[in-house]
């Protein structure tokens, strides 16, 4: 079957499913794509891995959108190996109140991919069974993806106009 009929065929059922709770579906590069909320995200989830055989979780991470509404993006790349397709799920979370339900009720191989958002982004995985930092040390104090922060020091010597003539 070719890859925009599965996509297509899988869009309907989940609008079917969820309705109005999967939004802004695309297709970046062939690779379905669509927005749901965290309130049903684990529902969505169970459907894919269920219903749909999206049996493999390839990935969980974020994105940072400093300054929007919807500070931070929470991302889980699936694939189906049965028909070969992969799909991307979002959800928009705010940046104040970063939670999410916890995917590894759904697959086991969340916990480190959850634990490395949570340590990179902040994002607290709701139910996690050991929600800690996984990369960082214990006692970093900031979450180093966030865009918190300017990108270069104001301080470094090499960068200031007066030593190149300007």
């Amino acid at each position: 079957m070719e890859e925009t009929t599965l996509n297509n065929d899988i869009h309907v059922k989940l609008t079917e499913r969820f309705g109005e709770r999967v939004t802004a579906v695309s297709e970046p590069y062939g690779l379905l794509t669509f927005v749901t909320y965290k309130d049903v995200v684990i529902n969505v989830l169970s459907y894919l891995k269920e219903e749909l055989k999206f049996n493999f979780l390839t990935d969980i991470t974020a994105v940072h959108y400093p300054g929007k509404d919807h500070g931070i993006a929470v991302v889980y790349h699936l694939h189906n190996m049965v028909e070969k397709v992969r799909i991307r799920v979002k959800v928009f979370i705010s940046e104040q109140n970063p939670t999410i339900p916890t995917a590894t009720t759904v697959w086991k191989g969340a916990n480190w991919m959850e634990r490395e958002t949570y340590d990179l982004f902040g994002v607290k995985f709701e139910g996690h069974p050991d929600l800690r930092r996984i990369l960082n040390m214990d006692d970093l104090g900031v979450h180093p993806m966030l865009k918190q922060y300017p990108l270069e020091d104001p301080n470094r010597v090499d960068k200031k106009d007066e030593f190149f003539g300007r």
